[in-house]
């Protein structure tokens, strides 16, 4: 039986080179390729591939977004995050949201074929390396708000207009704040959000 898959990453030149090694495989057939995390669904429902393998950042919606919505509304098409980011928090958010296998985009081709072919039969495939650091370095410390927040710090913008994007109180947002650096062990709003980024935490 050929397995069918689906690729979602937006660099063109990685998913030519990743669809090229998976059709070599004589059970598997890559049906589909898109560069946006919100185009992944229409063509899900329309290619009707068995696998999914997502880029953790694309435009749109991000990997771990598209795999848990697929968790949920098209559960027969298994997701497996193949990207370039190897942080420990990224691991635990994909494990949470569903995903067959998480594994890093330097993975050898046949290893990566292999790991379609687990994810399709219903197992897990974790990258070996990065399963140690996640469990090494423990759980995320943050809050949905406190990580809510940090988002929003990334891009520099002062607490009144944090406050706005997520509809809470200046002085709430500083309190989110303040208990957020205390866990990235940071100095400023701006350190904590590039630490947690960092680790995968937001």
């Amino acid at each position: 039986m050929t397995i069918k898959v689906l690729l979602a990453d937006d660099q063109a030149l990685v998913r030519g080179a990743i669809a090229t090694l998976l059709d070599l495989e004589p059970d598997i057939d890559v049906v589909a390729e898109v560069g946006r995390g919100d185009e992944v669904l229409a063509e899900v429902r329309r290619s009707m591939p068995d696998v999914c393998l997502l880029d953790i950042e694309m435009p749109g919606l991000d990997g771990l977004a598209v795999a848990e919505l697929l968790a949920d509304v098209e559960p027969q098409c298994r997701s497996l995050i193949v990207t370039t980011f190897s942080r420990p928090g990224y691991l635990r958010r994909a494990l949470d949201a569903g995903v067959g296998g998480f594994v890093v985009k330097d993975t050898p081709a046949k290893e990566l074929a292999e790991a379609v072919r687990r994810v399709h039969a219903g197992l897990r495939v974790i990258d070996p390396a990065l399963a140690t650091e996640s469990l090494t370095s423990g759980p995320n410390p943050l809050t949905e708000r406190e990580q809510q927040v940090l988002r929003e710090a990334l891009s520099g913008v002062p607490i009144a207009q944090i406050a706005m994007q997520v509809h809470l109180t200046a002085g709430t947002v500083r309190n989110h704040l303040s208990s957020a650096i205390g866990k990235t062990g940071t100095s400023t709003r701006a350190e904590a959000a590039l630490v947690a980024q960092d680790l995968g935490w937001i």
